[in-house]
């Protein structure tokens, strides 16, 4: 888990290795039930070559894709990274979104590439 405070909204990180797109859904329904007051959950993953990402209700292409551009940036295969956001009351434009989500998910995958990433199930 990786966090990032950025003018006052709240962005927490996780990843997870994964094998198919079961794993990927089942580790976002436990983020989501994990995080029922937050404000977004973004997530991008890789599984076998196949990508998807969400924006989930932030602008189209300033959360979602900037998590998964960090993955492709590292080389990384079978990986989901999740993205939570608290939102702190101040609007962040894309331009900031874009960073945001970005650096968030750079740091919890440098994190990956340097130690081993959780495995599912998500721990709580």
């Amino acid at each position: 888990m990786t966090e990032l405070i950025e003018k006052k909204s709240r962005f927490i990180a996780y990843s997870a290795t994964i094998s198919n797109e079961t794993d990927a859904k089942t580790l976002i329904a436990s983020t989501q039930k994990e995080h029922k007051r937050s404000r977004h959950i973004v997530f991008a993953y890789i599984v076998n070559g196949k990508e998807k990402f969400s924006d989930d209700g932030e602008p189209n292409g300033t959360a979602g894709l900037p998590v998964l551009t960090a993955i492709k940036r590292r080389n990384l295969d079978n990986i989901i990274v999740v993205v939570v956001r608290y939102f702190g009351g101040i609007l962040l434009g894309k331009g900031g979104l874009i960073r945001a989500y970005g650096k968030v998910a750079g740091w919890e995958l440098d994190k990956v590439v340097t130690t081993k990433p959780t495995t599912l199930p998500y721990p709580h």
